[in-house]
């Protein structure tokens, strides 16, 4: 019941996207089921020995540094959010060092690579499924969008008057993006040959199956994946590899930092100042390339 009420809190109050709230739920039934099994006892009673040794547990597990950290931070909030509430004295996680994980650079895909492959006409015909699923890699290359925020898009979202998109981020914050004309072209396009299909199940959703429902992360993963599979042998190729892309290619062209912030959703800057680093490799490499003294 109390694993169940904070992930009502986190839901209803923080307004944290399903996915995250799904994490913290399998992070704390986890602790929950080692406590109960190796101490005998219920996530209440925990105490810095018990999260200590759950942490070591964790590692013999083989469990990577930043996963045993995210679930060090869903135990914190747990108790911290219980300590408010005067169910719990202290925080039992307050004290509990996590492994410090190897920083690294996000993944991206070259703007040039990308403008080949979605030039392709070889890889792209005019069919509507063609077409659908060349949106899907213009809008996440072209507004820089989590998948959530993708799947979350309707079709009067789009302002093709105002050339923007409608975001709806985490904690149901809401953003307007730029879109680049040839995407909005495309966007007029799909809603064209959308209007066209006969589907059982209508939706106003904008990206949507071939049987007219509303589109699965497991759908858009793998259609991402296949496509950019044309121009990457790198074993990432994710939505979120373009979110990347799409931050990187505005950095690497001059845009402003906080304005970059502010495109994708983040709450810090911090977040965003991870894609300075990309910026920076490129600049070394161009460096030992050019310079007599590299």
């Amino acid at each position: 019941m109390v694993i169940e009420k904070f992930l009502s809190y986190l839901s209803n109050e923080k307004r944290y996207s399903p996915h995250t709230i799904t994490s913290y739920q399998v992070d704390l039934l986890q602790f929950r089921d080692f406590l109960q099994t190796t101490f005998e006892m219920e996530l209440m009673d925990a105490k810095y020995v018990q999260v200590r040794d759950f942490m070591v547990y964790l590692l013999d597990q083989q469990i990577g540094p930043s996963s045993v950290s995210r679930k060090m931070s869903a135990l914190r909030s747990f108790y911290k959010y219980n300590q408010r509430l005067g169910l719990v004295a202290s925080n039992p996680v307050s004290l509990i060092k996590v492994p410090k994980a190897p920083k690294r650079l996000p993944v991206f895909i070259d703007d040039q690579k990308m403008d080949d492959l979605l030039d392709s006409a070889e890889i792209f015909g005019s069919s509507f499924l063609s077409v659908r699923d060349k949106l899907v890699l213009e809008v996440l290359f072209g507004s820089g969008i989590r998948l959530a925020e993708l799947i979350g898009l309707r079709d009067q979202d789009v302002d093709f008057y105002e050339g923007t998109v409608k975001v709806t981020g985490k904690g149901s914050k809401v953003r307007l993006i730029p879109l680049p004309k040839a995407l909005l072209v495309l966007l007029k396009e799909y809603l064209d040959l959308k209007s066209f299909q006969n589907f059982d199940n209508k939706t106003d959703a904008l990206i949507v199956t071939n049987k007219g429902g509303v589109v699965s992360p497991a759908f858009i993963y793998k259609t991402v994946k296949h496509y950019l599979s044309y121009i990457s042998t790198h074993s990432k190729r994710s939505p979120h590899v373009l979110r990347h892309s799409y931050a990187t290619t505005l950095l690497n062209r001059g845009a402003d930092l906080n304005a970059i912030k502010e495109l994708l959703g983040h709450a810090s800057l911090a977040a965003t100042q991870v894609y300075t680093h990309n910026s920076i490799e490129k600049l070394k490499s161009v460096y030992k390339q050019a310079h007599p003294k590299a």
